[in-house]
């Protein structure tokens, strides 16, 4: 029984660590480093036609679109999704854990600012007397 919990939690946190994989570590070749402070941090992304990357998560982010876009996203679970972007455009998406590929002939490339933590609620402004 001993070795039953024993393997069950080695599974448990083997699960944990592969979903939390930092993409600057895991894939350096499509992530980089901008910049970072307590509150953000700024990643660049480059795909080349068709390159796929590795295992990754993210915090919540936002994605700003430097190229035009056609990704699948494939989940840890295996299912997959196609997500397009447009040059200019801005995203907001959430935590997540997933593996890009790029499905075009060009190359993609976009801007990550992922947030460290959740911003505290702030108290409601008070009307001007």
């Amino acid at each position: 029984m001993h070795r039953f919990v024993l393997a069950t939690a080695l599974v448990c946190l083997t699960g944990t660590v592969v979903m939390g994989q930092d993409p600057v570590k895991v894939d350096p070749k499509h992530y980089k480093l901008v910049s970072e402070n307590a509150e953000v941090r700024i990643l660049r992304f480059q795909y080349g036609p068709h390159e796929k990357s590795v295992m990754h998560s993210h915090p919540d982010l936002v994605v700003v679109y430097l190229t035009d876009l056609l990704v699948k996203m494939t989940l840890p679970d295996g299912k997959s999704q196609e997500q397009t972007g447009k040059a200019g455009e801005a995203q907001w998406t959430p935590a997540g854990t997933h593996l890009p590929e790029n499905l075009s002939d060009k190359p993609a490339e976009g801007i990550l600012v992922e947030f460290k933590s959740k911003p505290a609620a702030k108290p409601a402004a008070k009307p001007a007397k």
